[in-house]
């Protein structure tokens, strides 16, 4: 890592080690969804040290983002996501490659992306059909970590966030949506792949306020809107990264080490 980085970087570095926080500027990740979880999950890598960075997200920036979206202020309203985490990445390390491509992860753009290309591949899609497709195509990819975000709306108690292997998911409606779609095409996963989720549930004491075309201008055609919170998806985020971080820092160490 160039000197000038140090400053940066030197808590990071003096836990890891050289040899891990080198690894960190070599590995290339990509996020697919840049909202309430896939935002913090970005912030958190480049602060820690990934320079290498993809973000997939077709939104553009609405009010009700606001509350949980590391891009989303009063300033950004109607910009597109991944552009404006781009630009909040790097007032954070302007010397990380960060590539943005604003579009869905559908089954017409997928051809699109060579998930061959990166080390880590997250999911932090909402749409069921693009996630379920997702998580077909990046279970087949060799040499590529994946980990998936299950659902983080609905939920307040933070204590009840886990990581674990898919199949060990449980009270997570996302979750069992996926399993009933994987049923009913006959696409599986290729292999086994681990997720940050929640067994709480909780249901929506609010009223749902409309918004009209401009204060929300894209919405994939969603069947119904829930309440979220920063803490929680935040934390989401944050676990995601984390997996990355984890896994790099395990590749790097001596295991007689930890």
């Amino acid at each position: 890592m160039e000197k000038s980085q140090n400053a940066i970087f030197n808590r990071t570095e003096l836990l890891i080690g050289n040899e891990a926080m080198n690894l960190l500027t070599q590995k290339k990740v990509i996020i697919f969804g840049i909202g309430g979880v896939g935002s913090w999950t970005a912030e958190a890598l480049i602060r820690t040290g990934i320079t290498n960075l993809t973000l997939v997200d077709a939104d553009k920036i609405a009010q009700s983002n606001i509350n949980r979206q590391v891009p989303a202020t009063t300033l950004t309203i109607g910009a597109p996501k991944a552009e404006a985490m781009r630009n909040h990445l790097l007032t954070i390390n302007p010397n990380a490659n960060i590539t943005t491509i604003n579009t869905l992860y559908t089954a017409s753009t997928a051809e699109q992306f060579n998930l061959g290309n990166y080390d880590y591949i997250i999911d932090a899609i909402d749409s069921l059909a693009d996630k379920h497709l997702l998580i077909i195509n990046a279970t087949r990819t060799r040499g590529a970590k994946f980990y998936s975000s299950m659902g983080a709306a609905l939920k307040i108690d933070p204590t009840r966030i886990h990581t674990g292997g898919f199949h060990s998911v449980t009270g997570c409606r996302l979750a069992a949506a996926l399993r009933r779609r994987f049923k009913k095409t006959g696409l599986h996963p290729s292999r086994k792949f681990q997720c940050v989720y929640s067994d709480e549930l909780l249901p929506n004491r609010g009223t749902a306020v409309t918004e009209t075309a401009s204060e929300s201008p894209m919405t994939f055609n969603k069947v119904s809107t829930n309440g979220s919170l920063c803490h929680i998806t935040a934390i989401f985020g944050m676990t995601l990264a984390g997996m990355v971080i984890k896994d790099i820092y395990m590749n790097a160490t001596n295991p007689n080490d930890i």
